[in-house]
């Protein structure tokens, strides 16, 4: 069976944005079940049998069948190729569907992370919060064009490319960035409808309950 690694506890601020959901929804999307290894912060992560699987300590670490994949693109990706749930078979289709997922983790996080970066710090306010949030409203903007009177990013269904594309988005999603723009606001609405999206949603907060310090 394919198994992810996952963290067992985030602080609130990070729950429902870690990675391994990105690959969770993935799988039940796909309709292939998974199992879990879950790893605690820090030590766990510096482990050297850990950094044999994922040389930089994060998550989600991928195993099936003798294979060790890292990175959520790659593994969504991976997922994606095995399962028409996720990947057109078309091949104008399947290369417009790389395309836009590449774009999400290229053009559309290195802004948006670095927004969330600042944001973690405590920057509020100053020239470098107000030139981040113009890159990022101008990206988003730029996305609403695309969608505006479509339902999906590639042809006339749902793939990976708006998966990874609404999960990254999730990372600003109570900053009012998304809900401005009705087209945007629309179709993550319409990914996070999804049976997939949430049943891994759940499974994976199911975990931080379990798992949160006393108190």
């Amino acid at each position: 069976m394919i198994e992810i690694s996952a963290y067992k506890w985030v602080p609130p601020f990070a729950q429902g944005r870690v990675r391994d959901l990105r690959v969770r929804w993935a799988l039940e999307e796909a309709g292939i079940p998974y199992s879990v290894m879950l790893i605690g912060l820090g030590p766990d992560q510096a482990a050297p049998e850990y950094r044999a699987m994922q040389p930089f300590g994060q998550v989600p670490v991928y195993r099936e069948d003798g294979l060790t994949l890292f990175e959520s693109g790659a593994i969504a990706l991976h997922i994606a190729e095995k399962s028409e749930a996720l990947m057109p078979r078309d091949p104008k289709l399947h290369e417009e569907t790389v395309q836009w997922l590449f774009a999400a983790l290229n053009t559309l996080e290195m802004p948006i992370m670095f927004l969330v970066q600042l944001m973690f710090v405590g920057v509020t306010d100053g020239p470098v919060r107000d030139a981040a949030l113009e890159r990022c409203d101008k990206r988003l903007n730029e996305l609403a064009a695309v969608l505006k009177g479509k339902d999906y990013l590639v042809g006339d269904r749902f793939t990976v490319a708006d998966l990874m594309m609404s999960a990254v988005l999730d990372q600003v999603r109570e900053t009012g960035l998304i809900e401005k723009l009705p087209a945007v606001s629309t179709w993550h609405e319409r990914c996070h409808a999804r049976h997939a999206y949430k049943k891994a949603f759940a499974d994976q907060v199911a975990v931080f309950k379990e798992h949160a310090p006393p108190g």
